[in-house]
């Protein structure tokens, strides 16, 4: 079998074999198929596109190409979330305890942001004493325990998806559906979950801006899932402004915990709720979303989300007293008011823009190297739709620094107010099951 061979016939738009798929992902991981051979098939799938069959393919040789997790000995279908990215998702951190709450093992592997915020685990890392240095023995058994844990990211999980991610990102093919169906799924698999459930943001702080692209993408994750074996849904949500109020890390925890006392925003409770209902469908501790709703808005009200999220904080090094004394997280020397140069009706936030002007506070990073201060970040008062007065704050500003001029004007250049009233944007835009 020649790699010349695959680049030919994939260029003249046939299907490749799963031996050939096979053939490309183990020489290209080992170094014996190189570069330019690469990113000339890569070329040919973003013009000609992959069937089904070839995509599911692909993610399961990538998902084979490193380790892979062994979940069995977790009680229950694991069931594990993966978001396409945005401004202030942090679903993350009110799904894992609400979803556990009910009975869901939630065996969570998460990595760090580069970008906005920090990831997953740099948000929990806010939380004084936690961390996600465990061993899988030690994770396993906090799953079957407390049905919930989360453990940073194997170094050696899909190393064939990284580097082909590193090969695309500089041949301007990034942007191919099948590639990014199948680098995103090939981490989910290996990492050992039984279902998948999907968040697909559309919108200006979205990867994918345009909503058919995002329908797109989702269903050809779903249909990747379903083929190999997990039982796989979507959400397409939106994104064209941030989601919640909060951008930062401390910030986030926060706003997670008032959500699941029943006191967050109402776009992060909706998606949060939409989201672990499939969770409990797929898991297999409800019938229907309706059925799935109604027990995690029980869990809500009588406490026992809440209490998960104390126990899983606790399971590993965290001080619990947070979710009842958020002061005892990272906290910003400066909170400063951007005060609305206008009277009107918010008409847009321009989510990445807003991400960006978090991450130059040092919410996130601009670099794999850069060092995030967990306690700054950005807390949204006014959400398109919503009417402002001259004077009255748009948003406040958490920072470590007392000039934050340059902030401000970039913020205000990035919040559009007009004299016409505006309808909010649609958060759930559909659902995708097959």
């Amino acid at each position: 079998m020649r790699m010349y061979d695959i680049i030919a016939k994939k260029r003249d738009g046939h299907e490749l074999t799963t031996e050939e798929i096979n053939f490309f992902v183990t020489g290209y991981t080992d170094g014996s198929i190189p570069d330019y051979q690469a990113s000339a098939l890569s070329m040919a799938i973003y013009f000609n596109g992959m069937t089904e069959d070839e995509r599911a393919t692909l993610t399961v040789a990538m998902a084979e190409s490193g380790d892979t997790i062994d979940l069995s000995a977790i009680e229950g279908i694991k069931v594990d979330k993966h978001s396409t990215g945005g401004v202030g998702d942090t679903t993350t951190l009110v799904l894992a305890p609400l979803v556990a709450s009910v009975g869901v093992p939630v065996a969570k592997m998460s990595g760090r942001g580069l970008g906005h915020t920090g990831g997953t685990i740099d948000k929990l890392e806010a939380v004084p004493g936690f961390h996600v240095e465990i061993t899988n023995e030690e994770f396993i058994k906090l799953v079957n325990e407390n049905k919930i844990s989360v453990i940073g990211q194997s170094g050696n999980l899909t190393p064939a998806d990284k580097k082909l991610y590193g090969l695309r990102d500089v041949t301007a093919t990034v942007n191919s559906i099948p590639l990014i169906a199948s680098s995103i799924m090939s981490k989910k698999i290996a990492a050992g979950a039984d279902a998948i459930v999907l968040d697909v943001k559309t919108g200006a702080g979205a990867f994918m801006k345009e909503e058919s692209e995002s329908v797109e993408l989702a269903k050809a994750m779903v249909s990747i899932g379903n083929n190999v074996g997990r039982n796989t849904m979507a959400v397409i949500s939106d994104m064209s402004q941030p989601l919640g109020h909060a951008i930062g890390n401390a910030l986030e925890v926060e706003e997670a915990i008032e959500t699941l006392k029943g006191h967050g925003p109402e776009d992060l409770t909706e998606l949060s709720l939409t989201l672990a209902s499939q969770m409990v469908v797929v898991g297999g501790k409800a019938d229907s979303i309706e059925e799935a709703r109604k027990l995690l808005e029980k869990a809500i009200e009588d406490g026992s989300a809440l209490e998960t999220l104390k126990v899983f904080l606790s399971s590993q090094g965290g001080d619990p007293t947070v979710v009842d004394s958020p002061d005892k997280l990272p906290q910003a020397k400066f909170k400063i008011e951007l005060a609305s140069k206008s009277s009107g009706y918010v008409e847009e936030i321009v989510a990445d823009e807003i991400g960006n002007a978090a991450m130059l506070l040092g919410a996130g990073r601009q670099t794999k190297d850069s060092e995030i201060d967990l306690a700054v970040g950005l807390k949204l008062h006014k959400k398109i739709g919503d009417y402002v007065k001259t004077g009255e704050s748009l948003l406040t500003i958490y920072a470590n620094q007392e000039d934050v001029s340059s902030i401000e004007a970039k913020l205000l250049d990035n919040i559009q107010i007009v004299e016409h009233e505006v309808e909010a944007p649609s958060l759930i835009r559909s659902t995708i099951t097959e």
